[in-house]
């Protein structure tokens, strides 16, 4: 059965109605899932099978049979693992349709369904007695409900809910218990990724600075976490505060409560600073003793540990402090940690929190807008000087004191540095949210905001008036992948009759890129696991190559290459051009060919990225930054997410194939949809 699915299309702007398979978005959800990531986590599958072990045996020693309550089962893993460690029964619990059936086919191929009910419902919906979906209470729980976060995938109202209906008052628990650990930081990189910085503009005749306006400058932002990989932040971009200190720990094995609440602890600086950032993880014991640990510390933390268990399902946390405060070394300083059921958020204080009522706990709320607007890889790349200057650079080129300018960018500066750099006339295509910037800067009233799209607008709006400058990064915020960001050369083709015959158009051309890489470990998000502990999860991995399949394989996703390492294979390949100062082509645009290998590797897959050309000798990348060393070890532009085309062929840790001699490729460019197909394939 065929379904028809409104979209608006990033590239072209335009909203499409697509023909979809009915179970599309169940394929979208099972291939963009985690569920191969936590299979190859080695140290998490091991430690829990060791929890597990330990937990029934405490049971049996006890003479009782193991009864056991798996929720969020995914592939029936830890309830496979229950009953190898001798349980008497599982009632695996498992909300996702697709997943509770893979589960069941994976438990019956395992040989355990005679010892394991799957249940496809939320656990919150599971019933115990005679007619019940359980028989009896279980005297074990075992769960995986958790995120980065610890918890926000809902293990806080999962676990209460169980523990009053589901489980035996005493149960044991695994994990057993979770600790959040929370340090004090001072870090201009991270902080730039939450205020805007003030930004130097050199004019002809002096310096000019951008700043930010009080109402920005004072809010404290959206309390949301920012998890991303912390092992790949270098200790120089950060000066420790505080030590670690432990928030707030949370006993499964007892009844939990979900309600908003909220942690107070003492910190001793150990360093003067600006306190600026709460650098967070947690770590799960299995049993009570804690011998069996889990933990998701990053490398300082844990500096005799070689080589630091990778996963990506399960990462660290950065919070932002509401606004940035200096503290003395050795004074005493208070960090607040407040949760809901969902989602934590932190504050300090200088003297000690007065006591008030949980009721009270509420989260921050951005009141300048711009932290809704401008994730914070944004913030990252408005507050970077260096590239900054080469916009500045390249507008002094194109320039003149006659200029009638337009900007097309979502949430751009760019308007604030023509006008500094003398245009006569500066208009602008966005939100209206962004006067408070041009009114702190004493431009309100020389800057003109056309709250309309670019293929909304008309001679009227531009006081009838032909523009003889058109600007953009370009940046749009609906954009995923690089090239999704060529609705500019659309909004281009769109203003076309509103430009003068002899426009200049910056930036005035962009290239898209690619070259063939191997990833330390990303390639583990997309490769089959085969056996998991002795287990058969074939099914799993079938399971995900079909959705793959469907559509996603034959496409490029998004990734923030800096927080995953990788070595060049390949030279860079410049594979297509697109000319802004032309209108969007008619036809198709193709590039056949191949990129040879000059590094002995798995070329586990191509990463493509756009390349904008400012002027002829002034360029923006927003993939690769160099190549820093003879082993092919990449810098990445940090503010942008680059595009990933992996290949299914070389995924798989077990296959033994030759090494490659070069990669052809092939690429296809459709103006009509803005899409961009690709295909490669490995040339012995």
């Amino acid at each position: 059965m065929k379904v028809f699915c409104g979209r608006a299309n990033p590239t072209t702007g335009s909203v499409e109605w697509l023909e979809e398979d009915e179970n599309y978005d169940y394929h979208q959800e099972i291939a963009r899932s985690c569920y191969a990531d936590m299979l190859h986590d080695k140290d998490r599958n091991v430690k829990y099978y060791q929890g597990i072990r330990a937990a029934v045996s405490r049971v049996k020693e006890r003479g009782e049979k193991a009864i056991v309550l798996d929720i969020g089962t995914g592939t029936g893993l830890l309830s496979m693992m229950a009953v190898t460690a001798g349980a008497d029964f599982c009632y695996a619990i498992e909300v996702f349709t697709p997943m509770a059936c893979a589960a069941v086919k994976i438990v019956e191929k395992n040989g355990f369904s005679d010892k394991i009910k799957v249940i496809n419902k939320h656990s919150t919906e599971v019933t115990v007695g005679s007619d019940g979906d359980m028989q009896c209470r279980a005297n074990i729980l075992i769960t995986e409900l958790f995120d980065t976060e610890l918890i926000g995938e809902g293990a806080l109202p999962s676990y209460e809910h169980a523990h009053k209906y589901l489980v035996q008052e005493g149960c044991e628990a695994v994990p057993h218990r979770a600790r959040v650990y929370a340090q004090l930081v001072e870090s201009k990189r991270m902080w730039s990724w939450n205020k805007l910085f003030p930004i130097h503009v050199q004019a002809e005749d002096d310096e000019k600075i951008i700043v930010s306006p009080s109402e920005m400058e004072n809010c404290p932002g959206v309390p949301s976490v920012y998890d991303i990989q912390l092992n790949q932040v270098p200790r120089s971009d950060f000066t420790i505060l505080s030590n670690v200190v432990t928030m707030f720990s949370m006993d499964f094995s007892k009844q939990v409560n979900s309600a908003s609440t909220y942690y107070t602890v003492k910190l001793d600086p150990i360093k003067s600073g600006m306190a600026q950032v709460i650098l967070s993880w947690w770590d799960i014991d299995m049993d009570p003793s804690g011998t069996i640990k889990c933990t998701m510390a990053p490398y300082w933390v844990q500096p005799t540990c070689n080589d630091v268990q990778w996963r990506d399902h399960w990462m660290q946390c950065v919070y932002f402090l509401p606004n940035e405060e200096p503290v003395l070394q050795g004074e005493d300083v208070y960090l607040t940690a407040y949760r809901d059921e969902y989602s934590m958020w932190y504050k300090i204080q200088k003297a000690r929190p007065v006591n008030h009522s949980n009721r009270n706990v509420g989260s921050c709320v951005c009141s300048c807008q711009a932290h809704l607007l401008w994730n914070r890889p944004r913030f990252g790349e408005l507050n970077d000087q260096n590239r900054t200057n080469q916009y500045i650079q390249a507008l002094k080129t194109v320039l003149k004191k006659d200029s009638i300018c337009l900007c097309i960018s979502d949430g751009s500066l760019l308007p604030l540095l023509a006008q500094y750099l003398d245009a006569k006339q500066v208009q602008c295509s966005i939100a209206s949210c962004y006067f408070s910037i041009f009114k702190a800067n004493k431009l309100g009233d020389k800057i003109k905001i056309i709250e309309k799209r670019p293929e909304l607008i008309t001679s009227s709006d531009l006081e009838d008036k032909k523009i003889s400058v058109l600007i953009g990064e370009p940046f749009f915020t609906t954009s995923l992948l690089p090239w999704h960001n060529l609705y500019f050369l659309y909004a281009r083709t769109a203003l076309a009759s509103h430009l003068t015959n002899s426009v200049a158009v910056l930036p005035q051309s962009a290239s898209l890129y690619m070259m063939v890489v191997e990833f330390k470990d990303l390639w583990r998000i997309r490769s089959p696991c085969g056996t998991c502990e002795g287990f058969d999860v074939h099914i799993m991995d079938d399971m995900i190559k079909n959705s793959l399949n469907f559509r996603e394989s034959k496409e490029a996703e998004p990734h923030p290459l800096w927080e995953y390492p990788c070595k060049s294979l390949s030279d860079p390949q410049l594979v297509m051009t697109f000319d802004f100062r032309l209108t969007v082509p008619k036809e198709t645009l193709s590039t056949d060919g191949s990129v040879n290998l000059l590094r002995a590797g798995k070329s586990h897959g191509a990463v493509l990225w756009m390349e904008y050309h400012l002027t002829a000798d002034i360029s923006v990348s927003t993939g690769l930054v160099q190549i820093s060393d003879e082993k092919g070890n990449c810098k990445w532009n940090p503010h942008c997410k680059q595009a990933v085309y992996f290949f299914s062929s070389a995924l798989d840790p077990g296959s033994v194939t030759d090494f490659p001699n070069a990669i052809t490729y092939s690429i296809r460019f459709n103006p009509k949809r803005g899409e961009i197909a690709m295909s490669f394939k490995p040339l012995s």
